[in-house]
């Protein structure tokens, strides 16, 4: 049995337009939030993980150059400790 209540439906045409409304404000908050959240983090002067990879690669690559150097030094050092003259060696 079903009855033809006027008020009843505007309460539900009411309630119905509330919740679109609602919800639309909790997204609207959400998307701000996010937002916000974004330019703070930006501000922090984090890198991303390209940079700290690349910046990684250029100290390991530092790392073993300054190793081959230290290897060439002391191999000088032993031939000016023995007097015996160094031959310069071509450039890699």
């Amino acid at each position: 049995m079903q009855t033809d209540n006027r008020l009843f439906d505007d309460f539900v045409k009411f309630v119905n337009g509330a919740a679109g409304t609602v919800a639309g404000m909790a997204r609207e908050g959400s998307e701000a939030a996010r937002e916000r959240t974004r330019e703070w983090l930006g501000g922090l002067d984090f890198v991303s993980r390209e940079e700290f990879e690349a910046t990684k690669a250029m100290a390991a690559a530092a790392r073993d150059e300054a190793e081959i150097l230290k290897a060439r030094i002391t191999a000088l050092e032993a031939q000016l400790a023995g007097n015996t003259p160094a031959t310069p060696k071509a450039a890699d």
